[in-house]
């Protein structure tokens, strides 16, 4: 067995790979970037190494030996980044290092989306029809479309994770849906080459579990379901499927170990199938992922097969004493991101400022439940996380930053303890996706387990994100109120000669986009709040907020002028406005002509310029994009609100901060109106 292993990755993952290699006794090195100094995953390895980016192979090899008296055996790639990459596992290979993983052979056949079709094919496993030929430019992919029939997926042929794919349903939108396909496909896996495949419509993605060692023998470990996706990209996955019956299991399940035996697969790895709702019976292979996988806790959970340690133990030469298992309950798992739900899921950086995550993680610890069959009982959570009170959420990488994972002796009492236990988290100063996931939860379809990959999009109109409560925003307002409050002051005494009575504090606290105004009379343990004229009773306690007869639970920080509210996986970031800033919004609002479209066009998040699609002075219309911004590895383009002349100076490469402005529009109108007053 290896004395010690370099986890070439960052993040949650780096932290559960760590974890399960002190469990086995084996030392781990962690790996950094300088925007990764002070991250968790450093933290917890027994040494690091500073290299200049995840996706150098050299950088990995050099540091798989750069720390003294400590030289890692091997490497373990986690998932994202190199963990599919055949050039780091020659290098390693060349170097004397153990590659915790599959075989070049099936790193580059499964690695190629299009190869990889053709493989299976060969071996009688049932693929969706598509076009996949290497070497295709953008023209033949633009006259095979037609071929292949709308609606259609573009999709990277290097790529995983949903990055790069795009559906088009119209002949005329396929060009520039290929052009920003390519573009995301070269950033994130340095290969730009794609393929098309029809759209299944109200598809399930089913997923299968494989571990193979270098002895022969293949097992699945059964299924998962992840057909709860946006944009390609999966948010809530679960073992067992509730689709499939146990005979269709026990198909798709020798499929996968026929998918994996054909490229001679050692590790472990998933095979992902589409399978229509219509006919559950009936399954596509779409790709293997040569890798863990982000949602790889829910088959430990029903399993108590810990993957991570057979990984290792595979890679060290060790025969599989494990057989196909019997599923154990259901369990559930939610990936909470750093992004805006209410804001068209953009992506959100800072400090984190307050965090309280459910459970210990304990029950994680060997990749296994201990839970009892009480739903609520921590020990049936589990939480993966690269979270650290006053840690930096960074704009430079993915937007992931935990996964919470329940499990339950049913599927009800799985996505119970899991509703629970994202209400018990609290993650301040960045916002997440967390009150969408409950929201996503609680959904009658999704209780039924009436699944498909389209849901998610279907359900955002309905989805209503919870604006701050009165009671919020006294809270928020006592915050700042008991920082500004001066005990010690004449004019802040109850009694005492004044003109008129005593003037309450005024403050005005901005919210996605609002402004709410609140008043408040008196000292911060005893005041007097008045929120749309009705006044109530408050004061701040260690827990929250006294409201009227109300004791109400909140988490609270305040940073600057900001105070960030948490109830109930809820949160909330207000920032006090100051006279001046409520002024000028006065002012604006004064000014604003109904029906008027601002020509500034600002960025609606700090991040990369990755493409500009006109000079300065061209002429634009009103919804062309203008430009594309890139954060989080996802891309946002920005448009032109009006017709008119652009006026932009920015490049491909330029950072941008939010708000930002990047653009003007200069309306012919606007100019002819000028010249003639």
């Amino acid at each position: 067995m290896f004395s010690a292993v370099l986890v070439a990755n960052r993040g949650e993952i780096s932290c559960r790979i760590t974890r399960t290699l002190h469990s086995m006794g084996i030392r781990s090195i962690a790996v950094y970037t300088e925007h990764d100094r002070d991250a968790k995953h450093v933290q917890v390895a027994d040494a690091a190494v500073l290299i200049d980016s995840y996706l150098s192979v050299e950088s990995i090899v050099a540091a798989a030996h750069a720390v003294d008296g400590m030289h890692a055996e091997a490497v373990h790639p986690g998932y994202g980044f190199l963990s599919e990459n055949a050039q780091l596992a020659e290098a390693c290979a060349a170097a004397g290092i153990t590659f915790i993983g599959p075989g070049v052979e099936a790193l580059e056949i499964m690695g190629d989306k299009i190869a990889s079709k053709k493989h299976v094919t060969e071996r009688g496993v049932a693929v969706i029809p598509g076009i996949a030929e290497p070497g295709m430019t953008n023209d033949d992919l633009v006259a095979a479309a037609t071929e292949v029939g709308f609606p259609l997926l573009i999709k990277p042929s290097a790529g995983g994770g949903g990055k790069g794919m795009t559906i088009v349903r119209q002949p005329d939108a396929v060009a520039g849906a290929l052009d920003s396909a390519h573009r995301v496909a070269s950033a994130a896996f340095g290969d730009d080459t794609l393929f098309l495949e029809r759209l299944v419509e109200k598809p399930r993605h089913i997923e299968v579990q494989v571990l193979a060692d270098s002895h022969g023998t293949i097992i699945h470990l059964g299924e998962r379901e992840c057909s709860l996706q946006r944009r390609h990209q999966k948010i809530i996955e679960e073992a067992p499927s509730p689709l499939l019956d146990e005979a269709t299991r026990q198909r798709i399940g020798e499929a996968a170990c026929e998918v994996a035996r054909s490229v001679s697969y050692i590790g472990a790895g998933t095979v992902e199938f589409l399978v229509s709702d219509n006919a559950p019976d009936e399954f596509f292979f779409m790709e293997m992922n040569t890798r863990l996988q982000v949602e790889h806790p829910v088959t430990e959970m029903v399993t108590g097969i810990d993957l991570v340690e057979w990984q290792v133990r595979i890679a060290a030469g060790e025969k599989l004493t494990v057989e196909t298992p019997v599923l154990t309950g259901h369990s559930v798992e939610a990936r909470i991101y750093s992004e805006d739900p209410a804001n068209d899921f953009l992506p959100s950086a800072g400090q984190i400022v307050h965090l309280h995550e459910a459970g210990d993680g304990s029950a994680a610890s060997a990749g296994t439940s201990s839970a009892s069959t009480t739903d609520t009982a921590a020990a049936n959570v589990r939480v993966d996380s690269s979270l650290i009170q006053g840690g930096t959420v960074s704009a430079n990488y993915d937007p992931m930053l935990a996964k919470v994972i329940a499990h339950g002796a049913t599927r009800a009492e799985a996505l119970r303890a899991l509703d629970r236990a994202l209400a018990d988290t609290v993650i301040l100063g960045v916002t997440t996706n967390i009150e969408f996931l409950r929201a996503l939860l609680n959904r009658d379809d999704v209780q039924a387990g009436d699944l498909d990959t389209g849901l998610i999009e279907r359900a955002l109109a309905e989805i209503e994100f919870t604006a701050p409560t009165p009671a919020v925003l006294a809270a928020a307002a006592l915050s700042i109120h008991s920082e500004r409050w001066m005990p010690g002051s004449p004019w802040q005494q109850p009694s005492g000669w004044r003109v008129g009575q005593h003037r309450p504090a005024r403050y005005r606290l901005a919210c996605a986009g609002q402004v709410h105004e609140v008043l408040v009379a008196g000292p911060p343990n005893a005041a007097e709040v008045t929120i749309d004229g009705t006044t109530t009773p408050a004061r701040l306690t260690s827990t929250g907020v006294e409201w009227g007869a109300q004791s109400i639970r909140l988490a609270m920080e305040t940073v600057d002028a900001t105070v960030w509210v948490g109830q109930e996986g809820t949160s909330w970031a207000l920032t006090a406005q100051s006279r001046a800033e409520s002024l000028a919004d006065h002012r604006a609002t004064l000014a604003r002509v109904a029906g008027v479209v601002d020509p500034e066009l600002r960025s609606p998040m700090p991040g990369t310029v990755v493409a500009v699609a006109v000079a300065n002075g061209d002429s634009v219309t009103a919804g062309q994009t203008v430009l594309t911004i890139e954060a989080m590895k996802m891309e946002h383009p920005v448009v032109a609100t009006l017709d008119g002349v652009v006026d932009i100076s920015l490049k491909p490469g330029d950072l941008v901060t939010r708000d930002q402005i990047v653009a003007r529009i200069e309306s012919p109108q606007a100019s002819t109106e000028g010249e003639t007053s």
